[in-house]
């Protein structure tokens, strides 16, 4: 069995990272000058009132609402998201966030997330965690982006015939812990708990020769089909240079994290993992700071040793589930992945009330089983979206979007930018 691999490309990659992108820096620009007095949706509701009182700028928010959507993945869902905005007193400290989102969906699938991106004693100390519980239904359709083929459209493809449903629990306990060291630079360490039970592989009847691809790889690789656990320590470091968590207007964000699995029991294989994300945003407009152009790209890489299946990296699957739009969650997974978006942001009306974006995006992941590298076969997706204005001074939008991927598409609603 193959322990140390190749790569040139992940490594390539995780330099990258870890030098921060440090020659590229956001444009600067001054304040936005607008004509038109800025209009959350809160405001519509209130009383107009001719005298003028200036108050003090809010230092937090928290907005609840419900959850409603549809895709192949969960089918129909609902439920709600809490989602908590603050920062300290001083006028250079960032906003920080905590949101918990509770889901229930008719594929009777119950996601309890709680997630964490906090910055606290004047930014010096900066907190990112990701905890979940999932009682879960969720299809698996191989390894690679090859899975739906270049001509798919001609060929009569769909989905639904390499589709494999499983249900599974799933605990996720991700927490690290970072320092500055430098202005808007950190470094720490963390925790990493992954830990699958009661698989139930729905397609699977070894009696009969019948065969699933999580049961064949579990096989090869050395790996119960039925429960596993992925539990770690990492290192890791994080440049943040954006002016607003929550909705940036220009600066960049750049997060490297190595990750060290050591070999436990026998529900455990030893593994180390590369992840490297940098999100960069570009003012366009000297007078609107709704003009923005965004990219984000993130790499997660198998460096050594063996994962089991459902932990490798797969599209849909990371802090926020927001990677992937236009393709249901988990469609794409493979050893080593990237995933690539790109999105321009732009005002609708003059009131910053109404937003709207456009965005594109593609996933490639390899499959050392049979082969298949990275950037040998890519998935593209795009899509359209719309932002309505929820809380001014932390710029939080409630976010529509609407994308296509190929042989694909899903609808999304959510609190806060996808990136």
């Amino acid at each position: 069995m193959q322990i140390l691999r190749n790569k040139s490309i992940p490594i390539l990659y995780g330099v990258v990272m870890l030098l921060f992108c440090g020659t590229v820096s956001a444009q600067t620009q001054a304040d936005s000058i607008s004509p038109c007095k800025i209009v959350a949706i809160p405001d519509l509701f209130k009383k107009k009132d001719s005298t003028t009182i200036l108050k003090p700028i809010k230092n937090s928010f928290l907005i609840v609402m419900p959850i409603i959507g549809s895709q192949p993945a969960t089918g129909f869902m609902y439920g709600a998201v809490a989602q908590y905005t603050f920062k300290g007193d001083q006028p250079k400290d960032k906003y920080s966030t905590v949101s918990l989102n509770v889901t229930y969906t008719t594929k009777k699938q119950l996601m309890i997330n709680v997630k964490n991106n906090v910055l606290l004693k004047n930014n010096s100390i900066f907190l990112s965690g990701d905890w979940r519980y999932y009682i879960f239904t969720q299809s698996n359709y191989g390894l690679g982006t090859d899975i739906i083929p270049p001509n798919s459209s001609d060929d009569g493809f769909s989905l639904d015939a390499i589709t494999e449903p499983m249900d599974y629990d799933y605990f996720k306990f991700h927490q690290t812990i970072s320092w500055e060291f430098e202005k808007n630079y950190y470094m720490g360490g963390g925790v990493a708990i992954d830990i699958y039970t009661s698989i139930e592989d729905k397609n699977l009847k070894v009696e009969e020769g019948q065969y699933t691809e999580h049961y064949n790889y579990s096989q090869l690789h050395g790996f119960d089909n039925l429960e596993y656990v992925v539990n770690g320590l990492s290192f890791n470091m994080v440049h943040d240079s954006r002016d607003n968590q929550i909705n940036p207007n220009n600066g960049w964000f750049a997060n490297f994290n190595y990750r060290f699995n050591p070999s436990l029991n026998d529900r455990q294989r030893k593994s180390q993992i590369l992840f490297g994300e940098y999100r960069h945003f570009i003012p366009l407009s000297p007078t609107n700071k709704q003009h923005v152009l965004g990219f984000w790209t993130y790499g997660q890489f198998l460096i050594q040793g063996d994962l089991p299946y459902l932990n490798l990296p797969a599209i849909g699957w990371d802090q926020r589930s927001r990677g992937g739009k236009g393709y249901t969650q988990g469609l794409f997974r493979g050893f080593d992945l990237v995933y690539f978006e790109t999105e321009y942001r732009f005002p609708i009306t003059c009131n910053q009330l109404i937003s709207g974006t456009v965005f594109a995006n593609f996933t490639t992941a390899s499959n050392d089983d049979t082969d298949v590298k990275l950037f040998q076969y890519i998935q593209p997706a795009a899509g359209i979206g719309l932002r309505f204005l929820i809380d001014k001074p932390t710029r939080t939008n409630i976010i529509l979007n609407y994308a296509w991927g190929r042989d694909s598409k899903a609808f999304y609603l959510n609190a806060g930018e996808t990136f």
